[in-house]
């Protein structure tokens, strides 16, 4: 069904709502469900379809959507409110969006709505989900404008019964966290680029019509003015009154044509008592127009000093305001590149292995679990896991890294990235909606649709501008009538009409949501996604960073940094043992010595007799050799060290009983005894100032014995990450305080922090202790940013002022941030703090010369310097000056796009 949404349907939309409830499972949970619901203030009847897990009810006076989700949460029960994107029609200036929210925030079922007058979209909270659809686009019709399912769905607008739109609807909107429909990316951006288009193409036709038509009145008419011979040639050509009746017919021509746009929104508007941009210009325009017609057909009714006509004034008006729009459409378009350019990443078709064939299959048809075959510079179709095959993959447009990424069997290969010169098989486990490419684009999308704090106040001053901009034009022509010099009516008119146009508020809608655009994209190419636009202006007012250690500042695996042997031992022969030995391990210590073998093209020997120590080590035979790992107090056991040197902070972990295979303890047999050659308990004189150094610098160090005597102290540490000092050297030079806090303990955090650059160091605290830390500083009045990666770190990306989630970590804690740093670099979050700083600058910028624009302008307009100057403010100037206000507004915001971070 396709059907236009009608201002007289919105009194007789059915505004019953049907909200899907989860967890019912017998009678009993439906008459629980239907007494909390009927319990609910505004709630004037309700019941449960077991059958389809609904909840039926009929809104009330004071019904509140937030109440009844309240109550039914309290009852032990989950709904929901769904969210819908909407586009909306016909909107032009500020005062729409305010109405647009207004209408839809009236409706019952309506938890929360944010309208954007960049993109023309509507982010709907609602009860029901696509079956408040028709009660939607009635609310909004009554207001003036008309609506339709968002992303090109089905492309049905939304209203009547509203069936066209449900039915496409339902693969987007179920998940009520998401603004976007899932496997619909490529679908949005196209319906929206069609339409964008098409609009584009109309205003173009219209422009030129405008301008042929206008262009010889404007000549007439000021070239009469500028060379007086030409008027006396022009009365001997158009004797009498045809002038002007020439005049009549080309002027009308441009108001009923390409201008007739203004008259058909503008005055419903202004008879609903809520006029627009749209009122404005028709008012102005029509009063030239108007006066003009009197002037030529009944003379007699003015003055004779009054008799002029505005027929070029009126078409004028209408040109550039439409030169204006067409020029601040094609702004717009390019303000969404950056979703146009994520959406063009995705792969059309994918290879598949099928019934023991190979397949080109479309996108779509990938399934989970399938094997995909990806060919040497092709673009990898979906997420997965690489099963056989090697080569490097481009992966900036998810990183910002330009450096290929080396890929092998078990490594994760990303959707849209770009395969190098291997080919290689991988399982697909993310296609569609959950691959991580569709999740960025949605995340962007969203960002861009937000509505920052400092959007409150362009909304409270346009709702009541345009109406304030009527009153002050009518008191102008009412002054100028009683003060102004004859022909008072004539300068009266011009007087109002500049005033009219000139305050049109467009800049003032552009201003936010244009920069947050394209604020937001030009993140997203530097592998910054703000999940939550707010955090733009957040992040812009924060005094302090705080953040994790492990896997934030650190590479959260721990490596192997330096081994340091005893005389007579060589340094890969000790590696060579100990990793054979510790390859029988799931310890992550043992994990990252044999990685360190492996990285040396070590080979491992074979080893038997392996026996763990629970809390000491690790012994066994390796090529008839005894080795011995773990702690120092393991080797003081064993009887190769008198004594221990490791500080308490630098010790190697206990292990647990279990790691190693056969399980049995070493504390149940005799020790070995100590090999002949080392002559019983060795020294490690030589090793204590190295082992000191080492736990200093954060390690930990590993013992090892091989034949009884003491061979070497192997460093393991979780090495900084490379950009980490750099990152936090550049946030220190922009002023703002840094802090560390981590669950390690304090030698270890205050040795990472040291060699990091920062000087707060909260250490050996649960996850609760991070959130104590950041609500003692909030207590202080600061602003505070966290940055983490682990589960534990979730609710302090919660409690923060802007919580920035490092990408390579939980899923958990990318939920509960604002921000996510795609490429794991902790740079990442100094470049989301550069960027917030500079969209909200432009932001400022923008608002500055939007209301600056208005505030200085409407005086002139109104006739301020004509008792000082002899100076009246021309109608077309003012609709030139409003028509640039929006595009400088547009291209200030652009530039963004080229916004330089460091590193």
């Amino acid at each position: 069904m396709n059907m236009q949404s009608r201002p007289d349907q919105a009194e007789n939309v059915d505004d019953t709502i049907l909200l899907p409830v989860e967890g019912m499972t017998c009678a009993s949970c439906v008459r629980r469900v239907e007494k909390a619901a009927a319990a609910v203030s505004g709630v004037a009847e309700s019941s449960v379809n077991f059958a389809s897990e609904t909840l039926v009810l009929k809104p009330g006076p004071g019904f509140s959507a937030e109440a009844l989700l309240a109550a039914i949460d309290k009852a032990g029960y989950e709904a929901k409110a769904e969210t819908l994107v909407l586009e909306v029609e016909d909107m032009t200036c500020a005062s729409c969006v305010s109405r647009v929210e207004k209408a839809l925030k009236a409706v019952p079922a309506v938890e929360s709505a944010s309208v954007n007058l960049a993109t023309g979209e509507a982010v709907v909270k609602v009860l029901g989900g696509v079956s408040a659809l028709p009660a939607l686009a009635a609310a909004v019709a009554k207001a003036g404008y008309a609506v339709r399912l968002a992303h090109g769905e089905s492309g049905a607008q939304a209203g009547g019964q509203g069936g066209g739109g449900h039915e496409g609807a339902h693969d987007g909107t179920h998940d009520a966290t998401s603004t976007h429909p899932a496997g619909s990316t490529g679908q949005a951006v196209d319906g929206r680029e069609i339409r964008r288009e098409k609009e584009i193409a109309g205003l173009k036709r219209d422009v030129l019509i405008a301008l042929v038509l206008t262009l010889p009145l404007f000549v007439v008419e000021m070239g009469a003015h500028i060379y007086p011979p030409l008027h006396h040639l022009l009365m001997d050509i158009f004797p009498g009154n045809s002038l002007y009746l020439l005049q009549f017919a080309l002027a009308t021509a441009v108001l009923a044509g390409p201008g007739r746009r203004f008259y058909v929104k503008g005055v419903p508007a202004l008879l609903r008592l809520a006029p627009d941009m749209n009122s404005l210009v028709a008012i102005g325009t029509g009063a030239a127009y108007l006066y003009s017609l009197v002037t030529t057909f009944a003379p007699g009714l003015l003055p004779e000093t009054a008799r002029f006509v505005y027929y070029e004034a009126a078409t004028v008006i209408v040109s550039l305001i439409l030169l204006g729009r067409l020029l601040e459409a094609r702004a717009k378009g390019r303000t969404g590149a950056a979703i146009r350019k994520l959406a063009g990443l995705q792969a059309k078709t994918a290879r598949v292995e099928r019934d023991g064939a190979m397949r080109d299959v479309p996108l779509s048809e990938v399934r989970l679990g399938e094997t995909v075959v990806v060919r040497p510079g092709e673009r990898i179709p979906v997420d997965g896991r690489v099963i056989d095959g090697a080569t490097a993959v481009d992966e900036a447009m998810i990183s910002g890294e330009p450096i290929p990424v080396e890929k092998g069997p078990g490594a994760t290969v990303i959707g849209g990235t770009v395969n190098g010169s291997g080919s290689f098989r991988f399982e697909a486990t993310g296609i569609g909606a959950d691959m991580m490419l569709s999740r960025i684009i949605r995340m962007v999308a969203e960002a861009q649709g937000a509505k920052l704090p400092i959007q409150k106040l362009v909304d409270e001053v346009t709702a009541w501008f345009v109406p304030a901009v009527i009153g002050i034009a009518l008191v102008t022509f009412f002054l100028w009538l009683i003060l102004g010099p004859e022909p008072a009516y004539t300068h009266g008119l011009v007087a109002a009409v500049a005033v009219l146009i000139i305050a049109c508020p467009c800049a003032m809608g552009l201003a936010t949501p244009t920069s947050i655009m394209v604020g937001t994209g030009r993140a997203a190419e530097l592998g910054v996604l703000f999940r939550k636009g707010e955090a733009l202006q957040s992040l812009a007012d924060i005094q302090w960073v705080v953040m994790d250690k492990t896997g934030t500042i650190t590479a959260g695996k721990p490596e192997v940094t330096e081994i340091v042997t005893a005389e007579g031992f060589a340094e890969a022969e000790v590696l060579r043992l100990t990793a054979s030995l510790e390859a029988r391990s799931e310890h992550p210590l043992a994990d990252a010595i044999v990685r360190a073998a492996e990285g040396r093209g070590i080979a491992l020997a074979a080893v038997d007799q392996v026996e763990a120590v629970a809390g000491f080590g690790v012994t066994g035979m390796v090529e008839g050799r005894r080795v011995a790992a773990g702690a120092d107090r393991f080797m003081v056991k064993l009887g190769v060290m008198t004594h221990g040197l490791s500080p308490l902070v630098g010790e190697m972990p206990g292990r647990a009983e279990g790691d190693f295979a056969p399980a049995s303890s070493l504390a149940e047999k005799p020790l070995p005894n100590p090999s002949p050659q080392g002559g019983g308990a060795v020294s490690a004189a030589s090793l204590q100032a190295a082992v000191t150094r080492l736990a200093d610098d954060g390690a930990s160090p590993l013992y090892v014995a091989i034949d009884g005597r003491l061979a070497a102290a192997i460093a393991v540490a979780d090495p900084i990450k490379p950009t980490s000092a750099q990152a936090i050297a550049a946030l220190k030079a922009r002023g703002l305080k840094l802090m560390m806090v981590t669950g390690d303990n304090r030698r270890t955090a205050e040795a990472v922090a040291r060699r990091a650059g920062i000087d707060a160091v909260v250490a050996e605290v649960l996850p609760q202790g991070k959130v104590s830390a950041i609500k003692d500083l909030q207590a202080r009045g600061e602003k505070v940013a966290f940055v983490g990666d682990g589960i534990n770190d979730a609710p302090a990306l919660a409690t923060a002022d802007a919580g920035i989630a490092i990408g390579t970590g939980t899923d958990v804690a990318i939920e509960s941030a604002d921000v996510v740093l795609v490429g794991g670099d902790l740079l990442g979050a100094l470049h989301a703090i550069e960027l917030s700083d500079k969209v909200m600058a432009n932001i400022r910028q923008n608002l500055f010369w939007a209301f600056g624009y208005n505030v200085a302008l409407i005086p002139v307009a109104a006739g301020l310097l004509y008792p000082l100057f002899g100076l009246t403010f021309s109608p077309m100037l003012g609709a030139a000056a409003m028509g640039l206000s929006s595009v400088f507004v547009l291209t200030n915001a652009l530039r963004l796009r080229a916004a330089k971070v460091t590193g």
